[in-house]
């Protein structure tokens, strides 16, 4: 995941259980650390690849993380756009572009979990 360069590493969780997964998501939720939530559902979404199926609390889980993740950005987004209007200079077309480089990765991550991981082919 390359969308938040600042993000802690999920190593320390390696050996975490699928429930303590969930704990950690909870709280990132609850700390609004959106980034680790995503981290954390990630991996609950690698460890379900076995055949398990998602709870509805964990699809929840995952829901809330993307929406918000992705919501930030969008709404980055629109001020950026709506603040340089037609005439952006260089600086400000450079930042939207970095912010929708974010989006179209986030977006890909969460495409690529549905695809690959959760809806059977």
């Amino acid at each position: 995941m390359s969308f938040n360069p600042h993000q802690f590493s999920l190593d320390a969780f390696s050996s975490a259980s699928r429930e303590e997964l969930v704990e950690y998501a909870r709280w990132a939720e609850t700390a609004e650390r959106y980034e680790d939530m995503c981290q954390f559902m990630r991996k609950i979404v690698q460890l379900s690849a076995s055949g398990d199926i998602l709870s509805v609390e964990e699809r929840n889980l995952l829901s809330v993380a993307y929406k918000n993740v992705v919501g930030t950005r969008r709404a980055s987004w629109r001020t950026i756009t709506s603040e340089a209007g037609d005439d952006a200079n260089a600086n400000a077309i450079k930042f939207r572009e970095m912010v929708e480089a974010e989006l179209e990765s986030i977006s890909n991550e969460v495409l690529g979990l549905l695809s690959d991981t959760l809806i059977p082919a």
